[in-house]
């Protein structure tokens, strides 16, 4: 059987999830808290950082080297498209959400407000979260002129594009972090896939001492 380690409210963990489940695949599930992790967690992956995914006795490291093994070991549902331009596509805006977005919007907000306040390593940056703000609007926009002219992100099926940028922002909407009434089609978008049955579960996870908004795990907001 399958074996996640991962961290609930971590981006690149509820990318490898959802993965999961939208390719009906079973995985037993392990909390970790890797910056605390002991010496059996970092054998399997040195740097320290979940997701890691362990297949009888393979082990995967990486949110995206799990991704890509997942649809390389386990073909039958593809989250990557059927045409060749649209997996092209997909690997894109892929890139795009967990590099230029993480960089720009999820490391500032996410890093600073719950890795430090989980490692109890000080007070978040204002600087940070300023940038991180104002980064966000700019790719709900992008977002929303994606889903104008496509059913998904990425094509008109849903894809890993979809699948990571909503990992991305679920873990900052869990924080209030973004301004849906700046963005009407970014919102469409992300309640279509709150409505996904791979996506209910990871909304019920919730943070000791931090309430998420009242629309957070509401399909409808």
């Amino acid at each position: 059987m399958l074996r996640l380690y991962y961290l609930p409210l971590c981006p690149f963990s509820r990318k490898v999830r959802v993965a999961l489940r939208e390719k009906n695949l079973a995985a037993e599930l392990i909390e970790v808290q890797p910056w605390a992790a002991g010496d059996e967690f970092l054998n399997m992956n040195p740097a320290g950082e979940v997701p890691v995914l362990v297949d009888d006795d393979l082990v995967v490291c990486d949110s995206q080297a799990i991704c890509e093994y997942l649809e390389e070991a386990y073909p039958q549902t593809t989250l990557l498209g059927r045409s060749l331009e649209q997996r092209v596509e997909t690997r894109r805006l892929v890139a795009w959400f967990d590099s230029k977005f993480g960089r720009e919007v999820t490391e500032p907000l996410w890093r600073e407000k719950l890795v430090k306040r989980w490692k109890r390593a000080g007070w978040p940056s204002s600087d940070a979260l300023r940038r991180g703000a104002e980064a966000i609007r700019f790719h709900l926009a992008y977002i929303d002129f994606l889903y104008q002219q496509r059913k998904w992100l990425a094509g008109d099926e849903l894809s890993m594009a979809d699948v990571v940028a909503a990992a991305h922002l679920s873990v900052l909407d869990y924080m209030d972090d973004v301004p849906w009434k700046s963005s009407a089609g970014a919102r469409d978008w992300y309640a279509k896939m709150k409505s996904r049955p791979s996506f209910r579960p990871i909304l019920m996870d919730r943070v000791a001492g931090i309430k998420p908004p009242d629309h957070y795990d509401n399909p409808d907001f």
